[in-house]
């Protein structure tokens, strides 16, 4: 009998060796021509393990397989007309695959997606780590600043130019135009949005191998002396690795050096696990970057997500997103057929929709769930517009502009055993109807919420509804201090617009056994959300980012019913907890001390 999860597959496995078919590590040559034919071969059998050796293993993008994919949260039509895609190690249509790295590395040379699983079952991929020669990352520390002048020290992996006295970095086959920054402080481990304008204005002298002095005008800029600049171009044209129309796919031991436009974007799969998939340069290059944007992205998957052993240090973006999409409904055309729309610019195009999927139709405004559906027929109008038939009529209370969710591909979560850091942005961004466990993790001063739980109809598009949320045993060391003075650890923020009397976005949130080592004093902030607990956490006030402290609320509830703060278990160490609530009664909170609330209706 076969099990559920791809590790647990018993059968007896073909063992197919890499270097029987030219894959030799350590030679520098071009290995994309002989995985080609190597994946030839294994598409032949049913039950195979891929087994590589140890060593350096190089891809380049001229022979390397080609695709058309459409990806969530990736880029717009006019941010990138073309959506074909490279990729390094490519699986279609593929059952049963166990990949062996033994320790392999591959690098690639130009923009790629490292890995890509589509239509796949049943795929373990092990033992093998991702880098570029060339991130499309340029990293330069500033050794000292003045107001009139800058040295910079360029990590020897970030080649450069100057031009006319103007700086250009450029890889293989690219020249980065636009510079969207990030500075980091290494001695803090903190990281914050900066501006690379004031070295474009200024005039560049090469003055070492690797050294550069920028002379201008910085009287205005927040350059610090010892902060690594990290720049690189906004447009997503690639990956770091693809998961989608998939069912049990396992990532173990697999680490992702750098991934160029995204990280691991997961869209439409089933069960999927990643187990010690590390997210952070190799030491040797000296880079801070790993990850482009997000680390984990999963978009429209069902069946169990489950993030374990992971660590993400060095990401531009979230270190872990899942959440469905929200498509506006645009025409009425009968009794039960609309036509939707996708409406985030950087998400649209791919199969969101199944015949037999539960689709929700929600209020756009008040994210209030109205009516449900069961999906008949697709038909792809165009990349944006999407014709679905449902199998009864559409719901009665029906307007333009609403928006319906496929509820269908809706996961289990569990998040366990991580150490989240390195990021400007946020740790967990959570939007899902089904079980979530997030649970004995490290928050490492992420520079927004560590936990976001959001839901919206009007931006993103991030779809749904939470109703089963327990956030427990983890630690928050030093969150939120990119988002001062609206510096809640955790966040509870759906998008609603408009409120209904007695309807809340969100359901059953616990929190508890938790530490938050906090600079500031907000902890938890929540709206339009029946059922909170927050229970047996400790509380301790650090000394870091004093200039930051604003004296916030520490509890701040909006339209909230049913919560529960008990508070006698807190370590105070000088922490004063006050609770603030809006459009609320006394009746629908408890507080364990009562002198803490303040209510303001």
């Amino acid at each position: 009998m076969q099990s559920n999860t791809a590790s647990q597959i018993q059968e007896h496995k073909k063992l197919i060796k890499a270097e029987d078919f030219g894959i030799i590590p350590n030679t520098s040559k071009d290995m994309a021509p002989f995985f080609n034919d190597l994946i030839q071969e294994v598409s032949k059998f049913s039950n195979v393990t891929i087994k590589f050796q140890e060593g350096r293993y190089d891809f380049w993008p001229e022979h390397s397989p080609k695709r058309e994919y459409f990806i969530s949260n990736t880029s717009s039509e006019i941010e990138c007309p073309s959506k074909t895609k490279t990729i390094a190690l490519l699986l279609e249509g593929l059952e049963n695959i166990t990949i062996e790295g033994n320790g392999a590395l591959f690098i690639m040379h130009g923009k790629m997606i490292n890995f890509a699983f589509v239509n796949c079952k049943n795929i373990i991929m092990q033992n093998i780590s991702f880098d570029y020669e060339r991130a499309t990352m340029s990293e330069l520390k500033l050794e000292a600043v003045s107001t009139n002048s800058i040295t910079a020290s360029i990590n020897p992996s970030s080649t450069f130019r100057i031009i006319e006295h103007q700086i250009e970095f450029y890889g293989d086959n690219w020249t980065l135009e636009k510079h969207h920054t990030i500075a980091v402080d290494p001695e803090m481990a903190a990281w914050y949005y900066s501006d690379f304008g004031p070295l474009l204005k200024s005039k560049a002298e090469k003055i070492a191998p690797y050294k550069v002095v920028f002379t201008g005008d910085f009287s205005k800029a927040n350059y610090k002396e010892g902060q690594v600049l990290t720049v690189r171009d906004p447009i997503r044209d690639q990956v770091g690795g693809f998961i989608a129309y998939s069912k049990n796919v396992e990532l173990k031991n697999v680490n992702m050096h750098y991934m160029h436009g995204m990280g691991i974007i997961s869209q439409f799969s089933d069960n999927i696990t990643f187990d010690a998939v590390n997210v952070q340069p190799r030491k040797e290059t000296g880079r801070l970057i790993a990850a482009f944007a997000d680390a984990f992205h999963f978009s429209g998957c069902k069946g169990q997500i489950t993030i374990k052993n992971c660590t993400t240090n060095g990401a531009h973006d979230d270190a872990v997103n899942i959440h469905g999409t929200h498509l506006k409904i645009r025409e009425k055309l009968a009794h039960n057929i609309v036509n939707l729309e996708f409406m985030n610019h950087q998400t649209y195009g791919f199969d969101a929709f199944f015949k037999g999927d539960t689709l929700n139709f929600t209020h756009s405004k008040s994210l209030q769930v109205y009516g449900q559906g069961i999906v008949k027929k697709v038909a792809k109008i165009s990349d944006r517009i999407v014709q679905i038939v449902l199998m009864e009529d559409l719901p009665n209370d029906l307007k333009i502009n609403d928006v319906v969710e496929n509820i269908t591909w809706t996961p289990s979560v569990t998040i366990k055993d991580n150490y989240f850091s390195g990021t400007n942005t946020r740790g967990v961004l959570l939007t899902t109807r089904r079980k979530s466990v997030i649970e004995n993790n490290v928050f490492y001063r992420t520079g927004m919420h560590a936990i976001l739980i959001a839901n919206d109809a009007s931006s993103w598009y991030e779809a749904g509804a939470v109703r089963d949320v327990t956030i427990r045993g983890n630690q928050f060391i030093e969150c939120g201090y990119n988002q001062s003075p609206d510096s809640y650890i955790i966040n509870i923020w759906p998008e609603n617009h408009e409120t209904v009397p007695n309807y809340f976005v969100h359901e059953n949130i616990v929190i508890e056994d938790n530490l938050f080592q906090s600079f500031d004093t907000p902890i938890l902030k929540a709206k339009s959300t029946k059922g909170i607990l927050f229970e047996y956490n400790k509380i301790v006030v650090s000394d870091i980012f004093e200039h930051l402290k604003a004296g916030r609320p520490s509890f701040y509830f909006d339209q909230c019913t049913e919560v529960c703060l008990i508070l006698e278990k807190f370590d105070s160490n000088n922490f004063e907890a006050m609770t603030t609530t809006k459009n609320m009664s006394n009746n629908d909170i408890i507080v364990k001390d009562s002198k803490q609330i303040n209510p303001k209706y």
